[in-house]
């Protein structure tokens, strides 16, 4: 039986930013919280989509063609292939849900270890 996961309690266990924890898993996808602050790297994902969920802050999704301003209670899903870039003036909470096999930059020699907490 699975167990009842408290997304605030799993984000007060780290302070790093742009490193992805995974929280829980079904059907090959991580479910993974992330704090993230400042401006990651310009990427896609060729084969999947981005999910995005702000629980806490502002976060600015950055597109070619325009900017995806969310808030807390906010999702968004970047369409795969789509170039984005994911900036946060003041710190950011969110929940990411991803293919277990996704990298968060796209590239193998940049991505962020996932780990389990």
């Amino acid at each position: 039986m699975s167990k009842v996961v408290n997304l605030t309690s799993k984000l007060e266990k780290f302070s790093d930013h742009w490193s992805p924890k995974i929280v829980a898993a079904f059907n090959g996808h991580d479910v993974m919280v992330v704090k993230l602050q400042g401006e990651f790297v310009w990427h896609s994902h060729p084969d999947t989509d981005d999910f995005f969920f702000v629980v806490k802050g502002d976060l600015t999704i950055r597109l070619r063609d325009g900017n995806v301003r969310l808030g807390p209670g906010d999702l968004y899903v970047v369409p795969r292939g789509v170039e984005h870039c994911p900036f946060a003036e003041e710190e950011v909470h969110l929940l990411v849900i991803e293919t277990a096999h996704t990298l968060n930059t796209g590239d193998p020699a940049t991505a962020a270890v996932k780990t389990m907490i």
